[in-house]
């Protein structure tokens, strides 16, 4: 059995280290998206949502301008509601 992980849950983040998290997962989703590797970029791009959700408006803007930008223009547009969910054929 692999050694386990110790690292702290999502949910017991706070303050820095929420924000750092939040970073580091929109940097993962965007470097997933360039590889094209959707299905990952899916989920990486969920996680950091939840995260950023929980920002208050004075560390959203510490969050770096490009990775706003990209999750509020160019993944809207390739992961919005409008799009067709993985794995279903229409």
């Amino acid at each position: 059995m692999p050694a386990r992980k110790n690292r702290k849950r999502d949910q017991d983040l706070v303050g820095p280290a929420l924000l750092k998290e939040t970073c580091r997962r929109l940097r993962a989703a965007r470097s997933y998206w360039k590889a094209h590797r959707n299905k990952a970029c899916r989920r990486e791009r969920e996680r950091a949502l939840e995260l950023y959700d929980r920002l208050s408006p004075e560390e959203r803007g510490r969050v770096p301008q490009a990775l706003r930008v990209w999750l509020r223009y160019r993944s809207e547009k390739y992961f919005g509601p409008h799009r067709t969910l993985p794995g279903r054929r229409t």
